[in-house]
């Protein structure tokens, strides 16, 4: 099988020729500190990995009721960046700030509650389908081709509760669900429209998945009872849309995960990740999860990065290779992956990631 035959073959639940074995995403701070600069796709041929390829491109937003102005602010620590967005409603103002390893948000966007009514002046992105399909032909048999739900700008997450938790901040949004779930669920309806739209302007993109979810919506985060009344009305009509138009969707969940596998399950995405064990801080047991669901979705991710892909011995990558096959491989529906982005990693220790997890056939 070819690399993209052997995905979507885990993907479609069927047996693939051998475990097909890829990382999520591949950190810039990784391949410079660790493999002298070395480009994405050359990672994979380097390690003898299954490809995977994020595409995105949007087309140039117009109007004239959401302007966003980012300039950078001083700041004893870290880079920061302070954006203003103008509406005819107000103006809304947050800061991010960075390293060499990611970026995050210390101010968000909406701090009161009647600032969503600037929220809602917020163009949502078109997918430019004939820049991502060329991109996509040209990548052919390699691999994965990988999109996402757009999260909100400046700083979001695909999901509606996940972009919800970026703009509000995720305490704010939990004590609010539990005192005025009338505005939440009028914040979450904002976000949900505009991701719709979005979503409707993939018709036609030639992606193999489509990202959705995000941490904040993980077990380690929030309760069963948020999440059926704030996460999955709404992801779900996500689901269903992509279907529509012959998407498949993977549901990403980077946290705790066994008390709501049924619950994402039933949302109806073709694939679920992070399976994240609980030596990385989640609390997945892969063969319980493959009992419980294994049957429903194709499952990515599983393996311990941290521990496995650093200070310890080859024989020891391999061996959580082989324990993750053996637990979720079964008949075939599982993508080994990373639990999630990893910055250290022994390149040594990926070789053994990469030549035990060939050597898994069915």
């Amino acid at each position: 099988m070819t690399s993209k035959q052997r995905f979507i073959s885990a993907l479609e639940r069927r047996t693939p020729d051998r475990l097909p074995a890829t990382t999520h995403t591949l950190m810039s701070y990784f391949l410079k500190h660790y493999m002298n600069g070395m480009a994405e796709q050359d990672f994979f041929d380097h390690f003898g990995l299954d490809p995977i390829i994020y595409l995105c491109s949007y087309a140039p937003e117009t109007g004239k009721d959401w302007e966003i102005v980012s300039e950078a602010t001083p700041d004893p620590d870290y880079p920061t960046v302070r954006h203003v967005i103008r509406t005819p409603k107000g103006t809304l103002t947050a800061k991010t700030q960075s390293n060499e390893i990611t970026t995050w948000l210390i101010e968000p966007l909406v701090k009161e509650k009647r600032d969503i009514d600037c929220v809602a002046f917020a163009p949502a992105p078109r997918l430019d389908v004939a820049t991502v399909n060329r991109a996509a032909e040209a990548y052919g048999e390699r691999g994965l081709v990988r999109g996402g739900v757009p999260g909100f700008d400046i700083f979001g997450q695909p999901g509606c509760w996940q972009d919800a938790a970026c703009l509000y901040g995720i305490q704010n949004l939990i004590l609010t669900a539990m005192e005025d779930p009338a505005w939440v669920h009028e914040l979450l309806t904002l976000l949900l429209r505009r991701k719709l739209t979005s979503l409707a302007s993939y018709r036609g993109a030639q992606y193999d998945l489509v990202e959705l979810g995000g941490g904040d919506a993980s077990s380690s985060v929030i309760s069963p009872e948020i999440f059926d009344a704030f996460v999955a009305p709404y992801d779900s009509q996500i689901i269903a849309l992509a279907h529509e138009l012959g998407l498949r969707v993977v549901y990403h969940t980077c946290g705790g995960m066994m008390p709501f596998l049924e619950r994402i399950a039933d949302m109806g995405p073709d694939a679920m990740e992070t399976f994240t064990p609980p030596g990385m801080g989640g609390d997945v047991d892969l063969a319980e999860a493959k009992r419980r669901i294994g049957d429903r979705v194709c499952f990515i991710g599983g393996f311990d990065q941290h521990h496995f892909l650093r200070d310890c011995a080859p024989e020891d990558t391999r061996a959580e290779v082989r324990r993750c096959f053996e637990a979720a491989g079964k008949n075939g529906g599982f993508i080994l992956s990373m639990s999630d982005h990893f910055f250290d990693a022994d390149p040594e220790l990926i070789r053994a990631y990469a030549d035990e997890a060939r050597a898994c056939v069915y």
